[in-house]
């Protein structure tokens, strides 16, 4: 069972992977034997996090290199430098998000929304289309996207980052549908509330995480670790003929009423 998720000599991308649900999948996919790059705004979390995972799994298995999503030019050498490094890119995890605006979507400044869009969306439709053309010479890559459950239906705060999150799991399920004859699988992943610094402000508040835990069939939050599970099998032999999905991971949170 163990080959299913091996991913030894593949090579990887992890957005906003200096902490959260990026850092928990860098180490696992490094884990599972892929090389690993590690990239957020802040260079010296980043370095931290490399540093972490070499001294655990080997001196050249995590690369650290700062990146802001939103800067095209900072994308594309965040690209470079990634295969100059280890090679031809595996798999992409596009999971750095932003939301500086939460409130009605009638009061969203254009700038927020301009924000979110181009961080959450843009970025990725932006570095996917840097990463496809050669998986498609290799006839193999997986694209996996953190989305959000937000993304699934209406919301009176969080419209615009909504809107972003729905955006990402249709340019997943695009790149599925014009890559899929080249061997190229993508994906999204729609998390519920888990415990990370992003979503700190819900999870801190007693009241908000009590409405979201008492929704849910297992009456708890979620970490990052049981994300970072699934992204595994989106990028292994295991999920082989998983493509154009969004896979909710939300405790039950729609199986309750």
């Amino acid at each position: 069972m163990s080959t299913l998720f091996n991913l030894s000599g593949k090579k990887a991308i992890i957005t906003g992977s200096s902490k959260g649900i990026g850092k928990a999948t860098a180490m696992r996919m490094a884990e599972h034997g892929a090389k690993v790059v590690i990239t957020s705004r802040k260079i010296d979390a980043c370095i931290e996090v490399a540093n972490e995972i070499n001294n655990k799994y080997g001196s050249d298995t995590a690369m650290a290199m700062a990146c802001n999503i939103s800067d095209k030019e900072q994308l594309e050498k965040l690209h470079s430098t990634s295969v100059d490094w280890c090679g031809d890119i595996d798999i992409l995890v596009c999971n750095a998000a932003i939301n500086p605006y939460f409130g009605p979507s009638l009061n969203t400044p254009d700038s927020a929304f301009e924000k979110i869009m181009r961080s959450n969306v843009q970025s990725n439709f932006w570095l996917s289309n840097m990463v496809l053309p050669t998986m498609i010479k290799n006839k193999s890559g997986s694209i996996i996207i953190i989305s959000s459950i937000a993304g699934l239906h209406g919301s009176s705060l969080l419209g615009a980052y909504a809107i972003s999150k729905a955006a990402d799991s249709q340019l997943a399920r695009n790149i599925s549908v014009e890559h899929g004859p080249h061997g190229i699988r993508a994906n999204c992943i729609s998390p519920g509330l888990i415990k990370t610094d992003f979503a700190r402000a819900l999870w801190e508040n007693e009241s908000i995480l009590k409405t979201h835990t008492s929704k849910s069939a297992l009456k708890r939050i979620g970490l990052p670790d049981e994300i970072a599970g699934a992204v595994i099998f989106l990028a292994s032999e295991a999920g082989s003929f998983t493509t154009g999905q969004n896979i909710v991971i939300d405790g039950g949170e729609g199986e309750t009423v």
